[in-house]
């Protein structure tokens, strides 16, 4: 752990480096079992709609509240995946296998697993209804169903995905073509997307152009690669801080970056893009790529959008700081599905969870909700093989730093951190209802530095 000791010194460092040890272990699954579905039954006292992070860390959370019997969480997937490892996947640095474990492994034990979709809501009566004709009644809800990929609002797509040189690190189903369209790689425009709507992860889209540049470097392409960035943002990056450093890196390593630019079609056939200009609606440009790695539009899930929990947007309206939805106080929201106006993260929904279980159990007990959630959010910005900008802000895109140093600085300890610790935390803190986030790591270094 010699890096981090030259960065930190003392007992802090010694923490964080016994933090990033337990990190690089290897993690076996979680031995947790379901209920019997035979015994499902049509009533619950805590309902969770969906099994991703924000569902599985709060039906783990609500089982110590209500026990194992009261909870339920309604998931089709049989597999559950940590999404967030999958820029490295992307990257030939993580092998896919290690991303995901079956979903009844991490359904916290004794609470029911009803695999179906939810097909509707009905807030007014308390109830949803699922896919096999289920109506399923609770006292709370909690909804965690992530967000929508929309490939198919792009033209050409995702039938395009059958033909080389094409990829993306949003889906099980692409991710290991980006890996492949990076290998392949001989000559010509290597073009990275970002599109016109909210996504989860928004660093993800530039991180992997960042790999593929140290990959060329690596593999004496580099001088044959022209790395272009099209983005539908006008910035690089929301929070001046790191947007600032960023901007350096892409100067420093030739990185073409175009702004206000939207990826409308794809024509995998003739390796060409079409993106729209955003700023002049209408007007078009066709680009010829040798390697293409989309970030696709994204969405509300479809069951939401014309729910009652939904506000204008499609997106589940809850108070920005207890997480209760604003007209239903038997609702609550979590994670990517939410309108919460903070970048969509599994850090988010890591300190999202410990605000609501508190905001649920007070609730519960007929009191007002005193805890506040100020919109922490995190993105580990890899720039290489071994290098991570750890970028920590609130919902006033100011940053919200954990460590006693510049985290707008390249590190290997943050690479290290996002590729071994994070993931440990993961599946072994985050998804049992034992981590909130960094707020006690942030709180005892900066109690150390007073």
């Amino acid at each position: 752990m010699t890096p981090l000791i030259a960065v930190v010194s003392g007992p802090r460092a010694r923490l964080f480096a016994c933090f990033l040890r337990l990190g690089t272990q290897q993690a076996g699954p979680l031995q947790l079992h379901t209920g019997a579905s035979l015994a499902a039954k049509n009533y619950y006292e805590v309902l969770v709609l969906g099994g991703g992070s924000g569902g599985i860390t709060m039906a783990a959370r609500m089982k110590r509240r209500v026990g194992a019997d009261n909870v339920a969480i309604i998931e089709p997937s049989e597999r559950h995946f940590y999404q967030p490892i999958w820029t490295l996947v992307g990257a030939g640095a993580k092998q896919l296998s290690s991303s995901g474990r079956p979903t009844s492994s991490v359904i916290p034990s004794g609470v029911e697993w009803i695999k179906a979709r939810v097909v509707e809501l009905n807030p007014d009566k308390n109830c949803i209804h699922t896919d096999n004709g289920k109506e399923i009644s609770y006292k709370y809800l909690i909804i965690a169903l992530g967000i929508q990929l929309d490939y198919e609002k792009i033209k050409g797509l995702p039938e395009g995905f059958a033909h080389p040189k094409i990829g993306s690190n949003y889906s099980v189903k692409t991710v290991e073509k980006t890996w492949k369209a990076l290998q392949d790689f001989k000559e010509g425009n290597a073009i990275f997307t970002f599109p016109n709507t909210p996504v989860k992860c928004a660093g993800a889209p530039q991180k992997i152009m960042y790999l593929s540049e140290a990959y060329f470097r690596k593999t004496g392409k580099r001088s044959k690669a022209n790395i272009i960035f099209n983005t539908s943002l006008g910035t690089i990056f929301g929070v001046k801080k790191y947007a600032d450093a960023l901007k350096e890196i892409i100067q420093e390593r030739n990185l073409t970056v175009n702004y206000k630019q939207n990826l409308i079609e794809v024509r995998a056939d003739k390796q060409e893009a079409v993106f729209e200009n955003l700023d002049k609606p209408g007007e078009t440009q066709v680009v010829s790529y040798e390697m293409l790695h989309v970030t696709p539009p994204m969405s509300s899930p479809d069951v939401l959008k014309t729910s009652p929990v939904a506000d204008a947007a499609g997106w589940v309206d809850v108070d920005k700081e207890t997480l209760q939805h604003k007209k239903y106080p038997n609702v609550f929201g979590i994670g990517d599905c939410t309108n919460l106006p903070t970048s969509k993260t599994a850090a988010a929904v890591a300190a999202q969870s410990g605000i609501l279980d508190r905001t649920i159990s007070l609730i519960m007990k007929n009191q007002t909700p005193r805890k506040k959630y100020d919109g922490y959010t995190s993105c580990p910005l890899v720039t290489g093989y071994n290098r991570v900008i750890l970028a920590e802000f609130d919902y006033n895109g100011q940053p919200l730093e954990t460590f006693p140093f510049d985290q707008s600085k390249e590190r290997l300890t943050m690479y290290l951190m996002k590729a071994n610790m994070m993931p440990f935390l993961y599946w072994n803190m985050m998804l049992r209802g034992y981590w909130g986030g960094p707020a006690f790591l942030r709180k005892l270094f900066h109690l150390g530095m007073s």
